[in-house]
């Protein structure tokens, strides 16, 4: 009988020993570390290392598509929209800052009305700070909550990179609200950062109501802007809403020297559909995670507000405008009137291009308890 639960327990030993060395060999492709004790498994991937409020994912690195190079007319095209085409189809980079918790946890996020996703550059340590005191202030308004993240890539090489990361990195100790991936920060690599996160809320803030999506320059009236989708019938985040400074009948351009040049191999289309400048634009978390889902079968785009258009037109869903948002243009009616009179601000939900001091300065103004404004 010895003899017999022996051999039962060898088998036992040799089946456990197989199921291991199966689990290494299917994930082997993506080598993981845990500092955690809990660890969120998505597929082989995401197993993490986790230092002060950061987690880092390994990925296999992307390979370059040498065949982007037999494309009719490829060799006339800009070095940068050469290294697009080539590497276009690379979507999963290395996080280096991660904050899991940032919604309080992914079952928990329902407690956030009111999630601000600010593109930033990591260079750009003032404009952070400046919004982490005005109207990116993580608070509660109004009964409910806001919440603030900022996202990035990297930028520069050797020791100016290190010296960079290291800056987000500190800030991150400080703050906790910094999302980096190690991919280069750039224009045609914006689409790339907005899919990055739309990955990383479907995974840690999926019950979010609402969401802020803008670049660090604008000035938002975040009071203004959780007082508008409160007052939203039957709509708390479940339904459709994607607003902004709605643009239509766009056309790509075809003129090599712009920046915003986009070549027939990428986009043959003489039409763009229907989209909301990237500048700065308010989605409901229904939206965000249907853009999602149909970024996963439309390859990426180097203009990333024309891009989060044609994620809405292939589900069947359109932006609309709000006049509130104004991202391209904001006429003041007289060069004679100082164009920062908090009474042409006070009203509005976002308009684009503030320095930081003028930021400071517009928050403060449009807050006075004793400003007045005459309609005319």
């Amino acid at each position: 009988m010895f003899r017999l639960r022996r051999t039962t327990f060898r088998a036992r030993t040799l089946l456990l020993l197989g199921a291991l060395l199966a689990v290494v060999y299917i994930c082997s492709d993506h080598k993981t570390i845990h500092l955690k004790e809990e660890v969120k498994k998505i597929g082989c991937r995401t197993k993490a290392v986790t230092r002060h409020n950061s987690t880092v994912q390994s990925w296999r690195k992307c390979e370059k598509n040498e065949s982007a190079a037999d494309s009719k007319g490829f060799r006339f095209l800009s070095g940068v929209i050469k290294n697009f085409l080539y590497y276009h189809h690379c979507r999963h980079f290395p996080m280096l800052l991660d904050v899991p918790d940032k919604c309080g946890g992914a079952d928990d996020s329902a407690e956030v009305f009111l999630l601000l996703v600010i593109k930033s550059s990591p260079v750009n340590y003032e404009r952070r700070e400046l919004l982490r005191k005005t109207w990116a202030k993580e608070r509660l308004h109004n009964g409910v909550w806001i919440r603030r993240i900022f996202i990035s890539g990297t930028m520069e090489n050797g020791l100016e990179k290190e010296r960079l990361n290291k800056l987000l990195e500190l800030e991150q100790r400080e703050y906790s609200d910094i999302l980096q991936w190690d991919f280069d920060e750039s224009f045609f690599n914006l689409t790339l950062k907005q899919v990055l996160f739309l990955e990383w809320m479907e995974r840690n803030c999926a019950q979010v109501h609402f969401m802020l999506n803008g670049d660090d320059d604008v000035f938002a009236n975040t009071d203004n802007i959780v007082e508008y989708l409160q007052s939203l019938k039957d709509n708390n985040g479940s339904k459709h809403l994607f607003i902004g400074n709605l643009i239509t009948n766009a056309k790509p351009n075809r003129s090599l020297g712009s920046k915003y040049f986009i070549p027939f191999q990428l986009y043959p289309s003489q039409k763009y559909p229907s989209y909301c400048g990237g500048g700065g634009f308010l989605l409901s978390v229904h939206t965000a995670l249907v853009i999602y889902n149909m970024s996963q079968s439309i390859d990426l785009f180097p203009i990333d507000d024309v891009y989060m258009g044609m994620c809405l037109a292939k589900a069947g869903l359109a932006p609309d405008l709000h006049i509130g948002v104004r991202t391209l243009t904001f006429h003041i009616p007289s060069s004679k009137i100082d164009q920062y009179d908090p009474c042409y601000y006070k009203d509005m939900l976002l308009v684009h291009r503030f320095l930081p001091r003028d930021t400071y300065i517009m928050w403060q103004r449009v807050h006075e308890p004793g400003l007045k404004c005459v309609k005319s």
